[in-house]
């Protein structure tokens, strides 16, 4: 196993050879202009779903979830998402959408909210997509007192790994995703890639925005679930549909590029979970989630 990379000195625009010098900010890039929601009504917002978010045809679930996350944090008074739980009813496609949040109760430390995505079928009828349960917080007010055993993953440095360009697209067709970010991958975990997969089912990575925008707690939601499948590595093709995803955000992450690192144990019935850590540029575990996926053998 590669030897673990110190932590990053610079900002991932430095980080990535021949970068122009400008980098998006938070709150204005192409991930705030796409997750944007517009308030129609208390509760209820329009959002018009970017085809820029894609694999093959459907919408990448991570890009979802911060769409969501961002319409309850408009409707709940503590800003950052603490934990959130999505079930994913049906595949959402490019193009509007509403979503209905809900606030399901308010406390002094955390508030708890529910949120649906909904779009119309082919016969005009409205579908729900995605439903989440999440509790929100403020990350600024926490304690600084960590005790952890976990430790960040054994990653090489960033310009030893592999991107999109560097190789086959890890799905067929459109993944129009791979263009919105910088994912560069572990070596190690790229044995799917050449046609020799591992079996291991693990998938590690670099990770940030395409335009050099640093992460925050709602990109974390994203970062979760952009890696390519670790389905991959256990020696499967083909799209790999989340059932359910829960993710943890413990902390609001340094600048720099994320270290993402995802594993699956058990493959049953064709379903796998995958648990993922996200670590920041600081060493600091920022997020966490586990999420069920279905997998179609054969």
């Amino acid at each position: 196993m590669p030897e673990a990379a110190s932590a990053p000195s610079s900002t991932l625009g430095d980080a990535r050879a021949g970068e122009p010098p400008s980098r998006a900010v938070i709150g204005d890039s192409e991930f705030d202009r796409d997750t944007a929601v517009t308030r129609r009504e208390p509760g209820v917002y329009d959002i018009d779903l970017s085809a820029g978010w894609t694999i093959i045809n459907a919408v990448n679930g991570g890009y979802l979830l911060a769409v969501l996350g961002r319409a309850l944090a408009d409707t709940l008074p503590h800003p950052d998402p603490f934990t959130v739980s999505a079930h994913y009813l049906t595949a959402s496609q490019p193009g509007p959408a509403v979503v209905r949040t809900q606030t399901v109760r308010t406390g002094r430390t955390l508030s708890t909210g529910q949120a649906s995505l909904f779009q119309y079928d082919d016969q005009g009828d409205e579908v729900e997509r995605i439903r989440v349960l999440a509790s929100y917080g403020d990350l600024s007010g926490l304690p600084d007192d960590v005790r952890t055993t976990a430790a960040p993953p054994a990653i090489p440095p960033l310009d030893q790994c592999f991107g999109a360009d560097d190789g086959p697209a890890p799905v067929e067709g459109s993944s129009a995703i791979t263009g919105r970010l910088m994912l560069k991958l572990d070596p190690a975990t790229l044995g799917w890639a050449l046609g020799a997969p591992s079996g291991k089912g693990e998938m590690r990575a670099w990770f940030g925005l395409a335009d050099g925008r640093d992460a925050d707690p709602l990109s974390l939601l994203l970062a979760v679930d952009a890696l390519p499948p670790t389905a991959f590595e256990i020696g499967l093709k083909g799209w790999v549909p989340t059932v359910e995803l829960t993710v943890h955000v413990r902390h609001r992450p340094a600048p720099g590029p994320l270290r993402v690192s995802i594993t699956t144990r058990n493959l049953a019935g064709g379903f796998l979970e995958e648990d993922a850590e996200v670590w920041d540029s600081e060493d600091r575990l920022v997020a966490q989630s586990r999420q069920l996926a279905r997998v179609r053998l054969g």
